[in-house]
């Protein structure tokens, strides 16, 4: 365990520095501008949602036939088909969202990510398999982003690596975190449940608190319900994760057609992030066990009392905001 104390001190030092300023768990940072066709090829737009620097610095592209003055659009004849694209996407702003509306009431959304700065719109066509290799760059990308800036995910599922022994344990563990926020996150895109965000972040927050005394109590010799149940945990603490998640797609407008493959490629791309976490922290400690490092006597526990205070001061900060707006 000595490898994995040295390397939970290093996770946070960076959680301690993200600490610095406000953490909203799994927030998404995402525009989204509305599109409406009011006759053929001529369009009135409004950003609906807006990253926290406002639309000016947004430095949005459309289709050279487009000319476009907000709220005002022009795509004459040809309407609006081609590629648009934000060349200035940013870390607060990590996607935007463009809806159209054309004259018979039909709506697409279309998604411009930092890793996937440009989108076609096939107008009123159905759509081919081009749209939907789109769809999948565009959230599968979209979704590792989301997993590896969420640092209270990430060291929540650090501490489970804490905590369980053994590989196929561990594997089963985070199989069965996997599946409780897979569905969560299902039966809230969908509109199944539906839960405030900011209650929400402070149960986030207090989840990781949890396992940080599950580590303590395992350092002292005591079985914890983490070490004795761990599935269990996980799998609860995943439907909590997961609602978290479902706040990146809140909002965005997506087609009812299209939700199930946006669904489904965005946690392919938490799973892919988290997968690459969990061998990233596993590689540190086979490297540091085989430098035959350790820690000297005094930080034997520091790491499990420094996970814990972290959270709690997440958790804190998002209580009083919880209580702030009731």
């Amino acid at each position: 365990m000595t490898g994995l104390r040295a390397l939970i001190a290093i996770v946070l030092a960076l959680a301690a520095l993200l600490s610095g300023r406000p953490v909203a768990a799994h927030q998404a940072t995402i525009a989204v501008l509305e599109f409406r066709e009011m006759r053929p090829g001529a369009y009135i737009g409004r950003w609906t949602t807006l990253p926290k620097d406002g639309v000016n610095r947004i430095d949005l592209k459309m289709p050279p036939h487009c000319f476009l003055r907000l709220p005002e659009l022009n795509c004459g004849d040809k309407g609006l088909v081609g590629q648009m694209t934000i060349a200035n996407l940013g870390e607060d702003m990590s996607a935007a969202i463009i809806r159209v509306t054309s004259l018979a009431g039909e709506t697409r959304s279309y998604t411009i990510s930092a890793s996937n700065p440009v989108v076609t719109v096939l107008g009123t066509d159905a759509p081919t398999l081009d749209t939907w290799l789109e769809l999948a760059k565009t959230y599968v990308n979209l979704g590792i982003d989301h997993i590896l800036l969420g640092a209270d995910h990430l060291l929540f599922v650090l501490g489970l690596i804490c905590i369980v022994q053994g590989r196929w344990r561990l594997l089963k563990t985070i199989t069965s975190f996997t599946i409780g926020h897979s569905a969560s996150l299902a039966a809230t895109a969908f509109g199944w449940i539906g839960v405030a965000e900011a209650p929400l972040n402070a149960c986030i927050a207090l989840s990781i608190v949890f396992v940080g005394v599950e580590i303590i109590k395992q350092q002292r010799g005591e079985t914890g319900l983490t070490a004795r149940y761990p599935w269990a945990v996980a799998f609860s603490f995943g439907l909590v994760h997961g609602i978290g998640f479902a706040s990146a797609l809140a909002g965005l407008g997506l087609e009812r057609r299209i939700l199930p493959a946006a669904l489904l490629f965005f946690n392919v791309g938490v799973e892919i992030g988290q997968i690459l976490f969990v061998l990233l922290v596993l590689a540190l400690i086979w490297a540091h066990r085989r430098l035959g490092a350790a820690l000297p006597r005094w930080g034997a526990e520091w790491p499990a009392y420094a996970i814990g205070s972290v959270s709690m001061f997440w958790f804190l900060g998002r209580l009083a905001r919880v209580l702030a707006a009731a």
